[in-house]
């Protein structure tokens, strides 16, 4: 099971992301690597913008976890890198068609750089219930 964890002595979420997740009863644990925008079909990076880039990302995250036998729903906790905080609105936009409330536990960080000129790069943590 899944569920916020939410406290009136700490600050409330100011986006598409929960304050904190809890886990109780899991059968499975995934970790994935951080994820960048590449093709699978043709290892080659896709999209000119980060709407573009987070959609690839994110399906290729969801690709990974079917894998497993998971959905995008069995994710607990997802860390982003973006080499442009100003592109974190647009990230958003994109993040919200695929995560729904509940919605992940999540950090977002600014980095200077990213592997093969990437925008963007997600690792996330997701569960079997």
């Amino acid at each position: 099971m899944k569920k916020i964890l939410q406290s009136s002595k700490a600050p409330k979420a100011i986006g598409p992301y929960s304050p904190a997740i809890e886990v109780e009863g899991f059968k499975k644990i995934i970790f994935l690597s951080g994820q960048i925008p590449l093709d699978p079909e043709t290892g080659e990076m896709v999209g000119e913008n980060i709407k573009e880039q987070a959609r690839r990302v994110i399906l290729n995250i969801e690709a990974l976890l079917e894998e497993g036998g998971l959905t995008l729903d069995n994710v607990v906790k997802n860390s982003v890198y973006l080499t442009n905080l100003q592109d974190f609105a647009d990230f958003n936009e994109v993040y919200k068609e695929f995560f729904k409330e509940i919605y992940p536990a999540r950090t977002t960080i600014e980095v200077k750089g990213l592997p093969r000129g990437s925008l963007i790069e997600i690792e996330s943590i997701a569960v079997e219930f």
